[in-house]
């Protein structure tokens, strides 16, 4: 009874590990108990119940022995749909019969421990382009495009800088939409740029946190509405965040 104890204890260290690595790269509510539950089932536990929020993660499996609920806590989220694709690639092949509850944990740890593929400035780089290429698509001018580059690149560093400084998003985004309006309107007062209005949509789209809301939408669509409020609400005070940087510049200048 004791190893089946500690192997359903196992197989729930798997699931949760794959059910945070989802959460914490920018998956959806659905999709992380989705991809935990079938993982349980994969190894024999066939009742287990995730509860998902975008902070944290509960956790049981029922069986013979009574087990005790597992719960995470979910402190940074970002962007990272690559790790997101990874843990559904080790979900499917769990399915299928090639891994063990080892040989999976280890596997999604060493996808948990990896870092981003791209360098910081390979990020900034594309802020700069998707600025720049935001700009042309708003209508702006193409004598625009180089300062909406240099603008949505620096902002973009900014906020990387500002959130390693104050890990607070507001701060970060309000900082670096704060420092998008002066580059802008630097760019517009000294002739280099012309349009302000289209320099500051390109640069701040970067920011925007689209895939945010999208998650918002697709869990409150499918009955997560505590995930789906949540998400909502972050991605309001991101956009507020952006929107009173901005409008702290057109207000003094």
């Amino acid at each position: 009874m004791e190893m089946e104890k500690q192997e359903t204890y196992d197989i729930m260290a798997v699931c949760l590990l794959a059910g945070k690595i989802m959460l914490q790269s920018g998956a959806e509510t659905y999709r992380v108990e989705d991809t935990m539950m079938r993982i349980a089932s994969s190894f024999g536990a066939y009742q287990s119940h995730p509860y998902v929020t975008p902070t944290g993660i509960l956790f049981s499996v029922e069986g013979n022995e009574p087990t005790k609920t597992k719960l995470i806590r979910i402190v940074e989220r970002t962007t990272d749909l690559e790790k997101v694709a990874q843990v559904n690639g080790i979900s499917r092949r769990i399915s299928a019969g090639e891994f063990t509850i080892e040989e999976a944990y280890k596997e999604l740890k060493k996808i948990g421990e990896s870092g981003s593929p791209y360098s910081v400035w390979i990020h900034v780089l594309a802020a700069a382009v998707s600025s720049g290429c935001f700009l042309i698509m708003f209508q702006g001018e193409w004598r625009d495009f180089f300062p909406a580059f240099i603008t949505g690149g620096l902002g973009f560093l900014s906020l990387m800088y500002f959130h390693q400084l104050v890990p607070i998003k507001f701060f970060s985004e309000f900082s670096a939409s704060l420092l998008i309006g002066l580059q802008a309107l630097f760019f517009v007062t000294t002739g280099i740029g012309g349009e302000l209005d289209k320099i500051i949509i390109g640069s701040v789209m970067p920011l925007v946190p689209g895939l945010l809301i999208t998650n918002a939408v697709r869990d409150l669509m499918a009955g997560h509405l505590i995930s789906g409020l949540a998400k909502g609400a972050d991605a309001f005070l991101t956009a507020f965040a952006i929107g009173a940087g901005i409008a702290v510049i057109f207000s003094f200048f």
